[in-house]
């Protein structure tokens, strides 16, 4: 790791005023959830659980949607915990810096980790709840996981009797507008945009890497691979996020008026 780097970083981090943070599923690893399409990741050993990932097979095949509440119930047991990049995010927000935490994940340990739910953006939804398909409602997801434990396979909407799914953004369903809004004005509006586990291939989030930089922001990407915009950003670093950040954000001054 390039230490001259890692002081710039520092440095940049203590004169910004506007933060912005994008995370990926990178920042997530260190809590036992696999990425997606990594070497090891879930899609890429379980063909099946992506084919459940899109709307139109998860609502005709009733089979792949109680495989999906059998995977979901498993994961929820394991009880994910937020680890130190989530944590170092947090002293990030209480120094006065963060004015927006995007992510793509839907794990929810951001918010577990203890970061203000006003200022994070969950662009592709949560697994935190589940909703219907047909009425919209929505429920924590630990209830309908109750009803698969107590032997409901697939369980319906107990309102309309509707399809149950993940409040996740699946494939072939619309991103939230209004979230996509919140992302664009903070990016063309920040001073500094981290992103942290993303390899920033999935549009229209990763497009808030070049509005910050016609706005003039500092960029800078953490990910222990290439991504798809490492020329635009001003400083890339190649690190394990729970080690690199806490230090970074360690001790930050508070920004004026804090």
């Amino acid at each position: 790791m390039d230490t001259a780097q890692l002081q710039q970083v520092r440095a940049w981090l203590e004169e910004a005023r506007r933060v912005v943070v994008l995370t990926g599923a990178g920042i997530s690893t260190d809590s036992g959830i696999a990425d997606f399409r990594g070497p090891k990741g879930l899609w890429t050993l379980d063909p099946a659980a992506e084919k459940a990932s899109h709307i139109d097979n998860y609502v005709a095949d009733p089979e792949l949607r109680k495989r999906a509440w059998r995977t979901r119930t498993v994961a929820l047991s394991a009880g994910p915990q937020p680890n130190a990049g989530h944590r170092a995010l947090v002293e990030l927000e209480q120094s006065g810096r963060l004015c927006a935490l995007l992510t793509q994940n839907v794990d929810g340990l951001h918010q577990a980790a203890g970061s203000d739910p006003a200022l994070v953006v969950e662009v592709h939804g949560t697994t935190r709840e589940v909703m219907c398909l047909s009425c919209g409602e929505r429920a924590p997801m630990e209830r309908a996981i109750e009803r698969v434990r107590a032997g409901e396979e697939d369980p319906p909407c107990r309102t309309c009797g509707g399809i149950l799914k993940s409040a996740t953004v699946s494939f072939g369903q619309s991103l939230v507008h209004e979230d996509l809004v919140r992302a664009d004005a903070v990016a063309r509006s920040c001073d500094l945009l981290l992103t942290l586990g993303t390899t920033l291939a999935v549009h229209p989030i990763a497009d808030v890497v070049p509005l910050a930089v016609r706005a003039g922001a500092r960029v800078v990407i953490v990910n222990d691979q290439p991504t798809e915009m490492d020329d635009l950003a001003d400083v890339v670093l190649r690190a394990a996020i729970g080690e690199l950040l806490p230090p970074l954000v360690a001790g930050l001054p508070p920004v004026d008026g804090r």
